[in-house]
């Protein structure tokens, strides 16, 4: 299967977010902390340069923590300031701000000693689609200002956005790249939903799903769906898993996209626990990381 999605409204965020760039003096770039790697737009680096930026992983709580310091650890080693948040919960606030303001505290200085009147630290923050930007803004914010979904997709243009004194941000829509040179990336982007549900197969995501949990958390997977053993053929895998969880049709058969459904819903909803989809070891070539 092969994923890609680039609807016209991001090429146009792309265009938009090159054209602003001169007006703002940080980046804040948001991932998902549980697919750090795959949630990077490579587009990111080309377009922003050299600008001062602050990896910000998102969705935190849902990771393995261990492997979420390693994330942090893998950032700094390439000359990148990276802060774990929570945005939904409004956890690591404090610490993009903080972060901000010493990274840019040479650059204030020396507008200082130019003459030039304090102002607010102006930042752009940019992502993937359903990475969480919107609801950052509103916690940074303090109040509900930026429009906020739960599918990629919602914030469709530029807007600039008060952060009490000190900050002033400038929100852009999600935007993803033309093609997925590794499939595997628009697996994760599609299981971790960055990518509309209605223009995927949707069987072929559950079944990565199932063959990553197999492979890196199998006790959980058992435990999960009272398995003694985890079946090597993926069919009887939805067999056993749609019988345990009554994803039946007429005559007692296996209805398979239920079983779909109930994968992918229930990684999102985190009943399977904190879970990383991928670690910094598991980079044999880091082509999207700049120093």
């Amino acid at each position: 299967m092969t994923i890609q999605w680039f609807p016209g409204h991001m090429a146009k965020a792309r265009r938009e977010v090159t054209e602003k760039l001169k007006l703002v003096d940080i980046i804040f770039e948001l991932v998902d902390a549980r697919i750090p790697y795959s949630s990077r737009n490579p587009m990111i680096d080309e377009i922003i340069q050299h600008k001062p930026r602050i990896i910000l992983l998102n969705k935190a709580d849902m990771t393995d923590k261990e492997v979420t310091k390693q994330w942090i650890k893998y950032f700094q080693d390439h000359k990148m300031k990276a802060i774990a948040i929570n945005s939904q919960a409004g956890q690591g606030m404090k610490e993009i701000v903080a972060a901000a303001q010493e990274i840019l505290k040479e650059k204030f200085d020396r507008m200082r000693a130019r003459g030039v009147k304090p102002r607010a630290i102006r930042a752009m923050i940019v992502g993937i689609p359903n990475a969480g930007k919107s609801t950052l803004i509103n916690r940074l914010a303090k109040k509900n200002i930026a429009k906020t979904g739960n599918t990629p997709g919602v914030t469709k243009a530029q807007q600039w956005i008060k952060v009490g004194k000190e900050l002033e941000l400038l929100d852009t829509p999600g935007i993803l790249w033309p093609k997925f040179e590794d499939q595997e990336v628009g697996l994760k982007l599609a299981l971790t939903g960055a990518i509309k549900d209605t223009i995927l197969n949707l069987q072929d995501i559950a079944i990565y799903a199932l063959k990553f949990f197999e492979e890196n958390y199998p006790e959980r997977m058992k435990d999960r769906y009272k398995l003694e053993f985890i079946p090597e053929d993926i069919v009887e895998l939805f067999n056993k898993i749609g019988k345990l969880r009554g994803c039946l049709m007429g005559g007692g058969e296996i209805d398979y996209d239920k079983v779909t459904e109930l994968v992918i819903r229930e990684f999102r909803s985190e009943k399977w626990g904190p879970i990383s989809l991928e670690r910094p070891q598991d980079l044999l070539i880091d082509t999207t990381i700049e120093d």
